[in-house]
């Protein structure tokens, strides 16, 4: 015999019940979009003004990377402070701080440049080290750079349809470039819930630290700032107190920047690295200078504490603690 057709009635409960389903799925869709994109409901960060002026400026785990790649990249030139903000506040005008594939014709990446105008191409201009690192090339040609309006150092390099538009962003600019030279202490932190771009890890944490800072980061105190060996120094920089979980990272001053920064701001640099670093390489607690930033504080708070065996009022200047949550 021949199936009976449901019933209008039950035919119409299937169809509310499938409509339901599907509502629940586009929902859950559009959460894992916001959560992943830095919409709402994602996994913010935050740095403060060291000044206690109340200035603050809240910002996605995808742009404190980006943020700290750029950083990074500037004082490994030697370059000041200045120089940081002026590529911060440019890539936040050019691309918010992602790095996208797409823009004005062919422009490409965190500060839009175009391969056509040879800026490099488009597998180069996608990375951001290889895109922070030409930018810093262009600035340091320009002449007395420092000294000039953050927005008119910053046309000069980019040739920009809107010379005026990078000035807006001089006040964030600065509060970031503050927190991630290190110059201001305890002043950057991130939710930290884990990301899925990366794996997660201890040579994880090594690797990006190699991809942006170089290999002297891991280098162990003492050492000498870019020698020749070529041994890989990563047992040297991981383990505490049998975690190995947890790198230990020595902080020797600017490693090898022309900069000549002092230590306590390399030490911060690199703490303020793993916080913005956090959501993407699983790191569970940071510690430096006699302070702890742990996973899920929000509040831009750096406690007191840190790893055993810290020393003085200030705690520990020699290294950096990163452990991470596998």
């Amino acid at each position: 015999m021949p199936e009976l057709s449901p019933s209008p009635k039950r035919r119409g409960r299937l169809l509310r019940r499938g409509a339901s389903f599907l509502v629940l799925l586009a929902v859950a869709g559009y959460l894992a979009v916001q959560y992943v994109t830095g919409g709402t409901g994602a996994p913010g960060c935050q740095v403060v003004s060291g000044k206690g002026d109340g200035a603050r400026y809240e910002f996605t785990p995808e742009q404190a990377v980006n943020a700290a790649t750029i950083a990074a990249v500037g004082t490994g030139r030697g370059l000041p402070e200045r120089a940081v903000t002026i590529a911060l506040a440019t890539a936040l005008q050019e691309s918010t701080l992602r790095n996208i594939s797409h823009g004005d014709r062919d422009s490409l990446g965190l500060f839009q440049q175009r391969p056509s105008q040879g800026w490099g191409t488009e597998r180069q201009i996608m990375d951001p080290i290889y895109s922070a690192g030409i930018f810093y090339e262009h600035l340091v040609k320009v002449r007395d750079y420092t000294e000039l309006p953050l927005t008119v150092a910053a046309q000069r390099v980019q040739r920009s349809g809107f010379p005026d538009a990078y000035a807006k962003h001089e006040p964030d600019a600065a509060l970031l470039a503050s927190a991630l030279t290190g110059r201001s202490a305890a002043t950057l932190t991130c939710e930290g819930r884990p990301g899925i771009t990366r794996t997660a890890g201890p040579d994880a944490v090594r690797a990006a630290l190699v991809r942006d800072f170089g290999r002297d980061a891991l280098l162990p105190a003492g050492a000498e700032v870019g020698a020749s060996d070529t041994t890989d120094p990563a047992p040297t920089a991981s383990g505490d107190g049998g975690d190995e979980r947890t790198v230990v990272l020595p902080v020797t001053g600017d490693g090898g920047a022309k900069g000549g920064r002092a230590v306590d701001e390399r030490g911060w640099q690199l703490a303020h690295w793993a916080v913005a670093n956090a959501s993407d390489l699983h790191i569970k607690r940071v510690s430096y200078a006699g302070r702890e930033w742990t996973a899920g504080n929000t509040d831009s708070q750096w406690r007191a504490g840190g790893a055993p065996g810290a020393s003085g009022a200030d705690g520990d200047l020699k290294s950096v603690r990163i452990m991470t949550s596998r």
